[in-house]
């Protein structure tokens, strides 16, 4: 459930980066880039697992998807945050250094 949650993520920021013309300005690769590393990443793990459980690895306990999921959930969260850092701190339209110095009359 972690593969397929960050792969969807993966999927839909790629979406949005490429129709999107600001998306240099945006650092909306930095988003890509974070959820394509991460599924990945997910897909080595499901690789070793698979290798590790076989047959027992297409029938998983109820409880390990819901707490998949959740992991999958924190790791889009997470690249989000990341992003959401980035973007502030190359701060593109100037937003937060206007805000900053913004001069009081």
């Amino acid at each position: 459930m972690t593969l397929l949650t960050t792969v969807f993520a993966a999927i839909i920021s790629t979406i949005v980066w490429y129709l999107n013309t600001s998306r240099r300005e945006l650092k909306l690769s930095v988003l890509c880039f974070t959820y394509w590393g991460a599924s990945i990443m997910w897909f080595v793990d499901a690789v070793f697992e698979y290798i590790r459980l076989r047959e027992a690895f297409f029938t998983p306990a109820p409880a390990d998807v819901l707490n998949d999921l959740c992991l999958g959930l924190s790791a889009v969260a997470l690249g989000l945050i990341i992003w959401l850092a980035v973007l502030l701190i190359h701060d593109p339209k100037g937003v937060i250094r206007n805000a900053l110095f913004q001069k009081k009359d």
